[in-house]
């Protein structure tokens, strides 16, 4: 499960910030301040999101988004209100920084987690797994092409042609294959 630190004051807007990211997923710590925010991370606390709703009890917030950036990779969202919110935009975008003006809906806030390196990993991760699936199904293919004397088309239709026999896909087919030659 992802980790979020939501850093408010008691308000509207962070009742609505912790309530979206526990439905989208998260386990939230919520923090008043950007003292106690900075103890926790120095605390060897890895948080996968941080969303500060400015201004804080101790701070505005901006030092603590920096200092975040620096530390952790988590992803860092900063909301604040619109005359501030454009001049941070300017200072704060090369740290990687988020900025959201206040008021802010649920969509908003969803649109920009998913827009941040969260939905860039599972792309990733996604693509990772596409390589390992053509990995398999190339060694099965390699397999029939050594023991069956296949060529690479012949195989590659054999394993399709198992797979629509059999109702499963062809990195199933694949794996029995492999099985059934790599004992």
């Amino acid at each position: 499960m992802n980790k979020a630190i939501i850093v408010s004051q008691p308000c509207e807007t962070a009742d609505l910030i912790e309530l979206t990211i526990k439905n989208i997923g998260f386990s939230t710590s919520v923090v008043t301040g950007g003292n106690e925010t900075r103890r926790i991370i120095k605390n060897n606390y890895c948080p996968d999101l941080v969303i500060i709703n400015t201004p804080l009890s101790d701070e505005f917030g901006h030092e603590l988004a920096e200092m975040v950036a620096e530390e952790t990779n988590a992803d860092i969202i900063l909301i604040c209100s619109g005359d501030i919110s454009a001049e941070l935009t300017d200072m704060l975008s090369y740290s990687g920084i988020t900025m959201l003006s206040k008021p802010i809906t649920r969509e908003i806030l969803i649109e920009n987690i998913n827009s941040s390196r969260f939905s860039e990993i599972k792309e990733s991760d996604d693509i990772l797994n596409k390589i390992e699936n053509i990995r398999i199904i190339n060694r099965a293919k390699s397999l029939l092409m050594k023991y069956l004397k296949f060529t690479e088309p012949q195989a590659h239709k054999y394993i399709v042609k198992q797979a629509m026999n059999n109702r499963c896909t062809r990195l199933e087919s694949a794996e029995k294959i492999i099985n059934t030659y790599e004992k």
